[in-house]
This record gives C-alpha cells, sequence and structure tokens, in this order.
C-alpha cells in the first residue's frame, strides 16, 4: 500500500511539473526513417499519427529530413526519426561499452502471426519462439521482443496494470 501511495505521489509531482509520459525514439541512420516508417507499418501494423519533417536536406537527397513520425501500435505510441549528422544522441541507444540499450517490447495477442507478419516484412528472428515470446531485429537494427499478451488479472486493480 505504502509503494502505490508513493507512487501515486511521484506520479502527482511529475503530472505537477508538466511532465505527461514517456515515449520511446527510434533513431535511423543513414536517412533512412521514411523506409523505418513504412517496415513499422507493414511489420506491426503500426498507424501514424503525425510526422514533422525539415525541407533542406543535401543536394543528392530527395527526401525531406523526417524530424518524426508518431506511430501508434494499439494503445502505445513511439517515434522515429532520421539520425542528424551532427546528432549527440547515440543511434543506438546505448553509451559505447556500457551494456546498457533499450529494446522496443511488443505485445500481441497471436503471437505466431505477429512474428510471421514482422519477418514477412524484412525482420530477423533471433533465436525460436520460446516461453510466450520471441526475440527480432529489424533492419535498422532495432531490437524488439514481441511477447503473448498477458490475460488480465482481475485481482489487480486496472491503474496497477495500466503502468506495468
Amino acid at each position: 500500500m505504502a509503494e502505490q501511495e508513493n507512487g501515486s505521489a511521484a506520479a502527482a509531482a511529475a503530472a505537477a511539473a508538466g511532465m505527461v509520459g514517456v515515449k520511446a525514439q527510434v533513431v535511423v541512420a543513414g536517412a533512412k526513417g521514411e523506409e523505418a516508417v513504412r517496415f513499422y507499418k507493414a511489420a506491426f501494423g503500426a498507424e501514424e499519427l503525425r510526422r514533422a519533417t525539415h525541407p533542406k536536406r543535401k543536394a543528392e537527397q530527395e527526401l525531406p529530413l523526417l524530424i518524426f513520425a508518431e506511430l501508434s501500435i494499439g494503445a502505445s505510441s513511439f517515434l522515429v526519426s532520421d539520425r542528424i549528422d551532427d546528432d549527440s544522441v547515440p543511434a543506438a541507444g546505448m553509451k559505447e561499452g556500457s551494456g546498457a540499450g533499450i529494446v522496443m517490447r511488443l505485445e500481441a495477442e497471436d503471437l505466431e502471426g505477429a512474428v510471421a507478419r514482422a519477418v514477412a516484412a524484412g525482420a530477423e528472428l533471433q533465436g525460436e519462439i520460446a516461453e510466450g515470446e520471441a526475440k527480432l531485429l529489424d533492419s535498422f537494427g532495432v531490437a524488439w521482443i514481441v511477447a503473448a499478451s498477458a490475460p488480465k488479472n482481475p485481482s489487480v486493480p486496472a491503474a496497477a496494470t495500466a503502468t506495468a
């Protein structure tokens, strides 16, 4: 109960500070953001919510720089963007040698179907589907875990499962 109260206090403090949520941002090297958006739509059924582009590109590049495209999969959303040459944010999402990084996790009602769709779109299955999940690597170097969605537990309050 104390944990739940502390969580509520932390959430209230974050809201008071103007913080409203966290979104993953996939930064794609090689000006392939547009290609990545098409891949996530094909592989995971993502829907595009909005986008921002920058019209200036180098002469040899015909498409505008993708500042971001916000995509949704189910009730979650994430951003995809082109890596900017002078970008100080590591594209791989990890500090070299730290052993830390980011993995996108997708929950699916039909695990095998979701994996088959992603592989058909060009993702590479890493190993086998086991223990209710599969590991994929997309062609942009982003690791994905596709997991069977957990059944709703009626003994856990809805507020607790919304943040899990």
